[in-house]
Protein backbone atom coordinates (compact mmCIF):
# COMPACT_ATOMS: atom_id res chain seq x y z
CA UNK A 1 0.00 0.00 0.00
CA UNK A 2 3.04 1.95 0.66
CA UNK A 3 4.65 1.68 -2.36
CA UNK A 4 1.13 2.69 -4.53
CA UNK A 5 0.92 5.48 -2.62
CA UNK A 6 4.17 7.21 -3.02
CA UNK A 7 3.23 5.85 -7.32
CA UNK A 8 0.32 7.81 -7.21
CA UNK A 9 1.90 10.57 -5.33
CA UNK A 10 5.22 10.94 -8.07
CA UNK A 11 2.60 10.43 -10.77
CA UNK A 12 0.38 13.64 -9.75
CA UNK A 13 3.68 15.43 -9.70
CA UNK A 14 4.28 13.73 -13.26
CA UNK A 15 0.83 15.55 -14.24
CA UNK A 16 1.36 18.85 -13.02
CA UNK A 17 4.41 19.67 -14.62
CA UNK A 18 3.20 18.27 -17.86
CA UNK A 19 0.69 20.44 -17.14
CA UNK A 20 2.92 23.24 -16.62
CA UNK A 21 5.00 22.49 -19.74
CA UNK A 22 2.33 22.86 -21.92
CA UNK A 23 1.25 26.12 -20.70
CA UNK A 24 3.20 29.12 -22.45
CA UNK A 25 2.76 32.70 -21.93
CA UNK A 26 -0.51 34.61 -23.59
CA UNK A 27 -1.20 38.30 -24.92
CA UNK A 28 -4.83 39.40 -24.39
CA UNK A 29 -6.27 42.98 -24.52
CA UNK A 30 -7.95 45.87 -22.33
CA UNK A 31 -11.61 46.27 -23.42
CA UNK A 32 -12.47 49.39 -21.93
CA UNK A 33 -15.44 51.33 -22.74
CA UNK A 34 -15.42 54.63 -21.39
CA UNK A 35 -16.34 56.04 -24.40
CA UNK A 36 -19.98 57.58 -26.15
CA UNK A 37 -18.62 56.43 -29.87
CA UNK A 38 -17.69 53.16 -29.40
CA UNK A 39 -18.85 50.14 -31.75
CA UNK A 40 -21.47 47.76 -30.56
CA UNK A 41 -19.83 44.94 -27.96
CA UNK A 42 -21.11 42.09 -31.24
CA UNK A 43 -18.85 44.63 -33.64
CA UNK A 44 -15.98 44.63 -31.03
CA UNK A 45 -15.98 40.69 -30.62
CA UNK A 46 -15.97 40.43 -34.14
CA UNK A 47 -12.62 42.69 -34.25
CA UNK A 48 -10.99 40.61 -31.32
CA UNK A 49 -11.81 37.71 -33.04
CA UNK A 50 -10.42 39.10 -37.15
CA UNK A 51 -6.92 40.09 -35.01
CA UNK A 52 -6.85 36.62 -33.39
CA UNK A 53 -7.11 37.52 -30.08
CA UNK A 54 -7.68 35.16 -27.86
CA UNK A 55 -7.84 36.79 -24.00
CA UNK A 56 -9.89 39.75 -23.44
CA UNK A 57 -10.39 42.00 -19.65
CA UNK A 58 -13.23 44.23 -19.26
CA UNK A 59 -13.90 45.78 -15.89
CA UNK A 60 -17.56 44.40 -15.45
CA UNK A 61 -20.08 41.95 -15.85
CA UNK A 62 -21.81 43.71 -19.25
CA UNK A 63 -24.43 41.51 -20.42
CA UNK A 64 -24.07 42.74 -23.88
CA UNK A 65 -20.73 42.39 -23.93
CA UNK A 66 -20.74 38.96 -22.13
CA UNK A 67 -23.47 37.37 -24.88
CA UNK A 68 -21.45 39.06 -27.32
CA UNK A 69 -18.06 36.88 -26.90
CA UNK A 70 -20.29 33.48 -26.56
CA UNK A 71 -18.98 30.99 -28.62
CA UNK A 72 -16.17 32.70 -29.81
CA UNK A 73 -13.24 30.39 -27.64
CA UNK A 74 -12.24 34.16 -26.31
CA UNK A 75 -11.25 34.03 -22.60
CA UNK A 76 -13.00 36.27 -20.67
CA UNK A 77 -11.53 38.12 -17.45
CA UNK A 78 -14.24 40.04 -15.88
CA UNK A 79 -14.87 42.22 -12.99
CA UNK A 80 -16.22 43.44 -9.94
CA UNK A 81 -16.10 47.55 -9.67
CA UNK A 82 -15.00 49.06 -6.73
CA UNK A 83 -18.33 50.83 -5.99
CA UNK A 84 -19.30 46.95 -5.77
CA UNK A 85 -17.37 45.43 -3.15
CA UNK A 86 -19.13 46.63 0.11
CA UNK A 87 -22.14 44.93 -0.71
CA UNK A 88 -20.41 41.87 -2.23
CA UNK A 89 -18.00 42.15 1.19
CA UNK A 90 -20.76 41.95 3.92
CA UNK A 91 -23.29 39.50 2.74
CA UNK A 92 -23.06 36.30 0.93
CA UNK A 93 -26.31 36.84 -0.90
CA UNK A 94 -24.95 39.57 -2.86
CA UNK A 95 -22.39 37.03 -4.44
CA UNK A 96 -24.57 34.52 -4.83
CA UNK A 97 -27.21 36.95 -6.61
CA UNK A 98 -24.80 38.58 -8.90
CA UNK A 99 -23.14 35.22 -9.78
CA UNK A 100 -26.64 33.82 -10.34
CA UNK A 101 -27.90 36.80 -12.64
CA UNK A 102 -24.50 38.25 -14.00
CA UNK A 103 -22.45 34.80 -15.02
CA UNK A 104 -24.20 31.83 -14.75
CA UNK A 105 -26.69 32.48 -17.46
CA UNK A 106 -23.66 33.21 -20.12
CA UNK A 107 -21.62 30.16 -18.71
CA UNK A 108 -19.78 28.31 -20.14
CA UNK A 109 -20.89 29.45 -23.60
CA UNK A 110 -18.53 32.66 -22.77
CA UNK A 111 -15.72 31.07 -21.61
CA UNK A 112 -15.12 33.57 -17.90
CA UNK A 113 -11.62 32.20 -16.95
CA UNK A 114 -10.66 35.29 -14.32
CA UNK A 115 -13.02 37.60 -12.29
CA UNK A 116 -10.85 40.48 -11.03
CA UNK A 117 -12.63 41.68 -7.26
CA UNK A 118 -11.93 45.43 -6.70
CA UNK A 119 -9.07 47.40 -9.19
CA UNK A 120 -6.12 49.82 -8.31
CA UNK A 121 -8.13 49.80 -4.50
CA UNK A 122 -5.01 51.27 -2.92
CA UNK A 123 -5.04 54.32 -5.58
CA UNK A 124 -8.74 55.14 -4.98
CA UNK A 125 -9.58 58.11 -2.16
CA UNK A 126 -12.41 55.73 -0.95
CA UNK A 127 -11.35 52.84 2.09
CA UNK A 128 -11.75 50.10 -0.22
CA UNK A 129 -8.56 48.03 0.57
CA UNK A 130 -10.12 46.28 3.60
CA UNK A 131 -13.41 45.26 1.29
CA UNK A 132 -11.45 43.41 -1.01
CA UNK A 133 -10.71 39.82 0.43
CA UNK A 134 -14.03 39.41 2.26
CA UNK A 135 -15.95 40.08 -1.12
CA UNK A 136 -12.91 38.22 -2.59
CA UNK A 137 -13.82 34.92 -0.39
CA UNK A 138 -17.66 35.42 -0.65
CA UNK A 139 -17.28 35.10 -4.15
CA UNK A 140 -15.23 32.12 -3.82
CA UNK A 141 -17.98 30.50 -1.91
CA UNK A 142 -20.78 31.48 -4.25
CA UNK A 143 -18.54 29.80 -7.09
CA UNK A 144 -17.96 26.63 -4.83
CA UNK A 145 -21.57 25.88 -4.42
CA UNK A 146 -22.08 25.37 -8.53
CA UNK A 147 -18.88 23.46 -8.92
CA UNK A 148 -16.98 26.24 -10.39
CA UNK A 149 -13.91 27.05 -7.91
CA UNK A 150 -11.54 25.34 -9.90
CA UNK A 151 -12.42 26.57 -13.28
CA UNK A 152 -12.56 30.68 -12.60
CA UNK A 153 -10.03 32.12 -10.44
CA UNK A 154 -9.85 35.34 -8.72
CA UNK A 155 -8.01 38.31 -7.68
CA UNK A 156 -7.65 42.15 -7.43
CA UNK A 157 -5.55 44.13 -9.99
CA UNK A 158 -3.23 46.78 -8.24
CA UNK A 159 -1.07 49.76 -9.70
CA UNK A 160 2.96 49.86 -9.46
CA UNK A 161 2.27 52.25 -6.59
CA UNK A 162 2.00 49.43 -4.02
CA UNK A 163 5.34 49.53 -4.28
CA UNK A 164 7.56 51.58 -2.23
CA UNK A 165 10.50 50.70 -4.08
CA UNK A 166 11.12 49.36 -7.18
CA UNK A 167 14.60 50.23 -7.97
CA UNK A 168 16.95 47.87 -8.44
CA UNK A 169 14.33 45.33 -8.72
CA UNK A 170 15.97 42.93 -5.95
CA UNK A 171 14.68 45.82 -3.18
CA UNK A 172 11.02 45.67 -4.21
CA UNK A 173 9.32 45.89 -1.51
CA UNK A 174 5.70 46.79 -0.84
CA UNK A 175 4.77 49.70 0.60
CA UNK A 176 3.92 49.00 4.63
CA UNK A 177 1.19 51.32 4.85
CA UNK A 178 -0.96 48.58 3.14
CA UNK A 179 0.21 45.90 5.04
CA UNK A 180 -3.68 45.25 6.76
CA UNK A 181 -4.77 44.35 3.32
CA UNK A 182 -1.87 42.90 1.62
CA UNK A 183 -1.39 40.21 4.37
CA UNK A 184 -5.03 38.32 3.82
CA UNK A 185 -4.65 39.04 0.18
CA UNK A 186 -1.43 37.32 -0.69
CA UNK A 187 -2.30 34.53 1.89
CA UNK A 188 -5.72 33.92 -0.51
CA UNK A 189 -3.89 34.40 -3.40
CA UNK A 190 -1.18 31.58 -2.18
CA UNK A 191 -4.25 29.71 -0.85
CA UNK A 192 -6.04 29.32 -4.04
CA UNK A 193 -2.69 29.35 -6.64
CA UNK A 194 -4.19 32.67 -7.86
CA UNK A 195 -2.07 35.15 -9.34
CA UNK A 196 -0.67 38.69 -8.44
CA UNK A 197 -2.10 40.95 -11.37
CA UNK A 198 -0.68 44.27 -11.31
CA UNK A 199 -0.90 47.10 -13.93
CA UNK A 200 2.19 48.05 -15.10
CA UNK A 201 3.18 50.99 -17.14
CA UNK A 202 6.79 51.79 -18.39
CA UNK A 203 5.30 54.93 -20.75
CA UNK A 204 4.80 56.70 -16.84
CA UNK A 205 7.73 55.92 -15.61
CA UNK A 206 9.93 57.14 -18.21
CA UNK A 207 7.21 60.47 -18.65
CA UNK A 208 7.15 61.45 -15.02
CA UNK A 209 11.01 60.51 -14.59
CA UNK A 210 12.95 60.45 -17.71
CA UNK A 211 16.52 60.83 -16.04
CA UNK A 212 15.52 57.26 -14.37
CA UNK A 213 15.66 55.62 -17.98
CA UNK A 214 15.88 55.86 -21.64
CA UNK A 215 13.24 55.64 -24.24
CA UNK A 216 15.06 52.86 -25.75
CA UNK A 217 15.14 50.79 -22.15
CA UNK A 218 11.33 51.27 -21.95
CA UNK A 219 10.41 50.93 -25.58
CA UNK A 220 12.65 46.95 -25.03
CA UNK A 221 15.09 48.69 -27.45
CA UNK A 222 18.09 49.17 -25.45
CA UNK A 223 21.22 48.48 -27.01
CA UNK A 224 22.57 48.08 -23.25
CA UNK A 225 21.75 46.04 -19.87
CA UNK A 226 20.88 48.09 -16.48
CA UNK A 227 22.43 45.81 -13.98
CA UNK A 228 20.99 45.27 -10.68
CA UNK A 229 23.96 45.53 -8.09
CA UNK A 230 22.88 42.95 -5.47
CA UNK A 231 22.01 40.19 -7.79
CA UNK A 232 24.28 41.08 -10.97
CA UNK A 233 20.93 40.49 -13.08
CA UNK A 234 21.26 42.31 -16.16
CA UNK A 235 17.83 44.15 -17.64
CA UNK A 236 17.24 45.42 -21.35
CA UNK A 237 14.14 46.77 -20.61
CA UNK A 238 11.80 48.46 -18.10
CA UNK A 239 9.00 45.85 -17.70
CA UNK A 240 11.17 43.61 -16.59
CA UNK A 241 12.45 45.17 -13.81
CA UNK A 242 9.42 46.20 -12.81
CA UNK A 243 7.78 42.77 -12.85
CA UNK A 244 10.40 41.30 -10.94
CA UNK A 245 10.27 44.51 -8.71
CA UNK A 246 6.61 42.45 -7.64
CA UNK A 247 8.20 39.11 -7.55
CA UNK A 248 11.02 40.14 -4.92
CA UNK A 249 8.61 41.81 -2.95
CA UNK A 250 6.80 39.18 -3.01
CA UNK A 251 9.43 36.85 -1.68
CA UNK A 252 10.09 39.41 1.11
CA UNK A 253 6.54 38.52 2.18
CA UNK A 254 8.09 34.94 1.68
CA UNK A 255 5.06 34.06 -0.88
CA UNK A 256 7.64 32.24 -3.16
CA UNK A 257 5.02 30.71 -5.10
CA UNK A 258 2.45 32.98 -6.46
CA UNK A 259 2.75 34.15 -9.89
CA UNK A 260 2.60 37.75 -11.42
CA UNK A 261 0.03 38.61 -14.06
CA UNK A 262 0.47 41.62 -15.96
CA UNK A 263 -3.36 43.10 -16.40
CA UNK A 264 -2.72 46.01 -18.03
CA UNK A 265 0.29 47.62 -19.83
CA UNK A 266 0.82 49.86 -23.01
CA UNK A 267 1.73 52.54 -24.57
CA UNK A 268 -0.27 55.88 -25.53
CA UNK A 269 -0.22 57.05 -29.31
CA UNK A 270 -0.59 60.56 -28.49
CA UNK A 271 -0.59 63.11 -25.95
CA UNK A 272 -0.22 67.14 -24.68
CA UNK A 273 2.20 68.59 -25.97
CA UNK A 274 4.19 67.61 -22.63
CA UNK A 275 3.73 64.21 -23.47
CA UNK A 276 6.50 63.75 -26.09
CA UNK A 277 6.75 60.05 -26.07
CA UNK A 278 3.45 59.76 -26.47
CA UNK A 279 3.42 58.90 -30.31
CA UNK A 280 2.00 56.24 -32.89
CA UNK A 281 6.09 55.22 -33.49
CA UNK A 282 6.47 54.34 -30.07
CA UNK A 283 3.44 52.97 -28.94
CA UNK A 284 3.50 50.22 -32.24
CA UNK A 285 7.54 49.96 -30.71
CA UNK A 286 6.52 49.15 -27.24
CA UNK A 287 3.44 47.14 -28.26
CA UNK A 288 5.04 44.88 -30.65
CA UNK A 289 8.30 44.45 -28.70
CA UNK A 290 6.21 43.22 -26.14
CA UNK A 291 4.38 40.87 -27.85
CA UNK A 292 7.45 39.27 -29.06
CA UNK A 293 8.96 39.05 -25.47
CA UNK A 294 6.28 37.81 -24.23
CA UNK A 295 5.49 34.85 -26.52
CA UNK A 296 8.81 33.87 -26.89
CA UNK A 297 8.56 32.57 -23.24
CA UNK A 298 11.60 34.00 -22.14
CA UNK A 299 10.72 35.47 -18.64
CA UNK A 300 12.46 37.67 -16.92
CA UNK A 301 15.91 37.65 -15.56
CA UNK A 302 15.06 36.85 -11.60
CA UNK A 303 12.18 34.26 -13.17
CA UNK A 304 13.50 33.11 -16.64
CA UNK A 305 11.33 30.90 -18.59
CA UNK A 306 8.22 31.96 -15.98
CA UNK A 307 4.95 31.67 -18.06
CA UNK A 308 3.76 35.85 -18.32
CA UNK A 309 0.25 36.74 -19.05
CA UNK A 310 -0.08 40.08 -20.30
CA UNK A 311 -3.15 42.30 -21.15
CA UNK A 312 -2.25 45.39 -23.67
CA UNK A 313 -4.23 48.89 -22.43
CA UNK A 314 -6.63 49.06 -24.71
CA UNK A 315 -8.55 47.90 -27.39
CA UNK A 316 -10.26 51.08 -28.42
CA UNK A 317 -9.13 54.82 -27.75
CA UNK A 318 -12.05 56.27 -25.17
CA UNK A 319 -12.86 59.60 -25.46
CA UNK A 320 -14.61 60.21 -22.19
CA UNK A 321 -11.82 59.54 -19.95
CA UNK A 322 -10.44 62.25 -17.68
CA UNK A 323 -6.68 63.82 -17.48
CA UNK A 324 -4.16 64.69 -19.97
CA UNK A 325 -4.69 63.78 -23.73
CA UNK A 326 -2.65 60.54 -23.66
CA UNK A 327 -5.39 59.13 -21.18
CA UNK A 328 -7.51 58.99 -24.16
CA UNK A 329 -5.03 57.73 -27.11
CA UNK A 330 -3.88 54.00 -25.60
CA UNK A 331 -6.20 52.45 -28.08
CA UNK A 332 -4.97 49.98 -30.63
CA UNK A 333 -7.94 50.62 -32.55
CA UNK A 334 -10.49 54.27 -33.48
CA UNK A 335 -14.09 53.74 -32.54
CA UNK A 336 -14.31 52.88 -36.62
CA UNK A 337 -12.24 50.17 -35.88
CA UNK A 338 -9.29 51.34 -38.19
CA UNK A 339 -6.16 50.53 -36.78
CA UNK A 340 -3.93 53.59 -34.84
CA UNK A 341 -0.97 51.56 -36.16
CA UNK A 342 -0.59 48.13 -37.24
CA UNK A 343 0.37 45.50 -34.95
CA UNK A 344 0.14 41.92 -35.07
CA UNK A 345 -1.00 39.77 -32.08
CA UNK A 346 0.76 36.71 -32.96
CA UNK A 347 4.57 38.27 -33.09
CA UNK A 348 5.01 36.47 -36.44
CA UNK A 349 3.78 38.96 -39.05
CA UNK A 350 5.30 41.60 -41.44
CA UNK A 351 6.29 44.95 -39.38
CA UNK A 352 7.21 47.98 -41.67
CA UNK A 353 10.55 48.74 -40.36
CA UNK A 354 13.81 50.66 -42.78
CA UNK A 355 16.24 48.49 -43.02
CA UNK A 356 18.58 50.05 -45.37
CA UNK A 357 20.33 53.32 -45.41
CA UNK A 358 19.28 55.75 -47.60
CA UNK A 359 22.17 57.96 -49.68
CA UNK A 360 21.76 60.84 -51.60
CA UNK A 361 23.36 60.79 -54.47
CA UNK A 362 24.64 63.96 -56.71
CA UNK A 363 21.89 63.89 -58.68
CA UNK A 364 19.27 64.42 -55.78
CA UNK A 365 18.19 60.79 -56.15
CA UNK A 366 18.17 59.14 -53.29
CA UNK A 367 18.77 54.40 -53.28
CA UNK A 368 18.88 52.73 -50.56
CA UNK A 369 22.03 50.81 -49.36
CA UNK A 370 21.97 47.18 -47.96
CA UNK A 371 24.32 47.10 -45.08
CA UNK A 372 24.61 43.65 -42.55
CA UNK A 373 26.39 43.97 -39.41
CA UNK A 374 29.70 41.84 -38.20
CA UNK A 375 31.56 41.53 -35.27
CA UNK A 376 34.58 43.28 -35.13
CA UNK A 377 37.91 41.48 -35.32
CA UNK A 378 39.36 43.40 -32.85
CA UNK A 379 36.83 43.25 -30.02
CA UNK A 380 38.16 40.62 -27.14
CA UNK A 381 37.23 37.13 -27.22
CA UNK A 382 35.20 37.61 -23.46
CA UNK A 383 33.27 40.31 -24.87
CA UNK A 384 32.36 38.67 -28.40
CA UNK A 385 31.71 35.62 -26.23
CA UNK A 386 29.33 38.00 -24.16
CA UNK A 387 27.88 39.36 -27.11
CA UNK A 388 27.21 35.89 -28.78
CA UNK A 389 25.35 34.82 -25.33
CA UNK A 390 23.00 37.91 -25.64
CA UNK A 391 21.89 37.61 -28.75
CA UNK A 392 21.16 33.55 -29.22
CA UNK A 393 19.72 34.12 -25.51
CA UNK A 394 17.94 37.70 -24.56
CA UNK A 395 18.12 38.88 -28.14
CA UNK A 396 16.13 36.06 -29.01
CA UNK A 397 18.21 35.19 -32.45
CA UNK A 398 17.80 31.52 -33.70
CA UNK A 399 20.86 30.63 -33.43
CA UNK A 400 20.82 27.03 -34.90
CA UNK A 401 22.36 27.84 -38.14
CA UNK A 402 26.05 27.80 -36.06
CA UNK A 403 25.40 24.42 -34.22
CA UNK A 404 27.90 21.95 -35.58
CA UNK A 405 26.60 20.08 -38.82
CA UNK A 406 24.81 23.71 -40.20
CA UNK A 407 25.72 25.16 -42.83
CA UNK A 408 27.53 28.24 -40.50
CA UNK A 409 29.51 26.74 -38.03
CA UNK A 410 32.35 26.57 -40.15
CA UNK A 411 34.52 28.62 -39.62
CA UNK A 412 34.34 27.42 -35.67
CA UNK A 413 35.35 30.26 -34.00
CA UNK A 414 33.81 33.20 -32.28
CA UNK A 415 34.00 36.14 -34.97
CA UNK A 416 32.26 34.17 -37.38
CA UNK A 417 29.46 32.91 -35.07
CA UNK A 418 28.75 36.32 -33.61
CA UNK A 419 28.87 37.49 -36.90
CA UNK A 420 26.07 35.69 -37.97
CA UNK A 421 24.24 35.81 -34.96
CA UNK A 422 24.59 39.62 -35.02
CA UNK A 423 23.32 40.26 -38.46
CA UNK A 424 20.30 38.29 -37.93
CA UNK A 425 19.52 40.43 -34.59
CA UNK A 426 20.18 43.52 -36.63
CA UNK A 427 17.67 42.44 -39.73
CA UNK A 428 15.39 41.76 -37.24
CA UNK A 429 14.95 44.51 -35.63
CA UNK A 430 15.44 47.31 -37.92
CA UNK A 431 19.06 47.43 -39.26
CA UNK A 432 19.27 50.71 -37.24
CA UNK A 433 23.12 51.75 -35.56
CA UNK A 434 21.80 50.67 -32.31
CA UNK A 435 20.49 47.37 -33.56
CA UNK A 436 24.12 46.71 -34.15
CA UNK A 437 25.52 48.11 -31.48
CA UNK A 438 26.68 44.94 -28.71
CA UNK A 439 28.43 46.89 -26.40
CA UNK A 440 31.19 48.11 -29.52
CA UNK A 441 31.93 44.88 -30.74
CA UNK A 442 29.25 45.25 -33.83
CA UNK A 443 30.26 47.08 -37.29
CA UNK A 444 28.12 47.64 -40.15
CA UNK A 445 29.78 47.11 -43.28
CA UNK A 446 28.03 47.24 -47.21
CA UNK A 447 29.62 44.20 -48.39
CA UNK A 448 27.60 40.44 -48.26
CA UNK A 449 29.17 38.48 -45.51
CA UNK A 450 27.75 35.08 -47.35
CA UNK A 451 29.84 32.58 -47.95
CA UNK A 452 29.12 28.53 -49.39
CA UNK A 453 25.28 27.38 -48.30
CA UNK A 454 25.78 30.50 -45.14
CA UNK A 455 23.55 32.68 -45.94
CA UNK A 456 23.88 35.94 -44.07
CA UNK A 457 19.76 37.82 -43.59
CA UNK A 458 18.90 40.59 -46.12
CA UNK A 459 15.80 42.71 -45.91
CA UNK A 460 17.36 45.50 -47.77
CA UNK A 461 15.77 45.09 -51.30
CA UNK A 462 12.31 45.06 -49.87
CA UNK A 463 12.85 47.72 -47.48
CA UNK A 464 10.50 45.36 -44.68
CA UNK A 465 11.37 43.17 -42.46
CA UNK A 466 9.06 40.14 -42.71
CA UNK A 467 8.58 39.60 -38.82
CA UNK A 468 10.74 40.75 -36.60
CA UNK A 469 12.19 37.21 -35.88
CA UNK A 470 9.33 35.78 -37.61
CA UNK A 471 12.17 33.50 -38.65
CA UNK A 472 12.69 33.38 -35.28
CA UNK A 473 9.22 33.31 -33.73
CA UNK A 474 8.11 30.72 -35.96
CA UNK A 475 10.91 28.49 -35.64
CA UNK A 476 11.85 28.68 -31.98
CA UNK A 477 7.77 28.49 -31.39
CA UNK A 478 7.51 25.60 -33.09
CA UNK A 479 10.71 23.94 -31.57
CA UNK A 480 9.48 24.99 -28.15
CA UNK A 481 6.24 23.12 -29.34
CA UNK A 482 8.10 20.49 -30.51
CA UNK A 483 10.17 19.71 -27.25
CA UNK A 484 6.39 20.43 -25.21
CA UNK A 485 4.79 17.72 -27.53
CA UNK A 486 7.67 15.25 -26.75
CA UNK A 487 7.84 16.20 -23.39
CA UNK A 488 4.31 15.63 -23.22
CA UNK A 489 4.22 12.16 -24.45
CA UNK A 490 7.17 10.93 -22.39
CA UNK A 491 5.50 12.23 -19.60
CA UNK A 492 1.71 10.88 -20.23
CA UNK A 493 3.63 7.28 -20.92
CA UNK A 494 5.60 7.39 -18.01
CA UNK A 495 1.93 8.60 -15.84
CA UNK A 496 -0.16 5.77 -17.54
CA UNK A 497 2.71 3.40 -16.94
CA UNK A 498 2.37 4.44 -13.03
CA UNK A 499 -0.93 3.84 -12.90
CA UNK A 500 -1.29 0.84 -15.06
CA UNK A 501 1.42 -0.52 -12.29
CA UNK A 502 -0.75 0.33 -9.60
CA UNK A 503 -4.15 -1.08 -10.77
CA UNK A 504 -2.12 -4.78 -11.11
Amino acid sequence: MGRGFFRLLFATSLLLILLDVCWGSTIGICYGRNADDLPTPDKAAQLVQLHNIKYVRIYDSNIQVLKAFANTGVELMVGVPNSDLLAFSQFQSNADTWLKNSILPYYPATKITYITVGAEVTESSSNFSAQVVPAMRNVLTALKKVGLSKKIKLSSTHSLGVLSRSFPPSAGAFNSSHASFLKPLLEYLAENQSPFMVDIYPYYAYRDSPSNGTLDYALFEASSEVIDPNTGLLYTNMLDAQIDAIYYALMALNFKTIKVMVTETGWPSKGSPKETAATPDNAQTYNTNLIRHVINDTGTPAKPGERLDVYIFSLFNENRKPGLESERNWGLFYPDQTSVYNLDFTGKGSVDMTTGTNVTSSNGTTTTTTTWCIASSKASELDLQNALDWACGPGNVDCRAIQPSQPCFEPDNTVAHASFAFNTYYQQNGATDIACSFGGTGIKVDKNPSYDNCIYMTTGSNKTVSSNTTAISSTSSSTRNGVQAWIFSCLLVTLMSFLSAETR
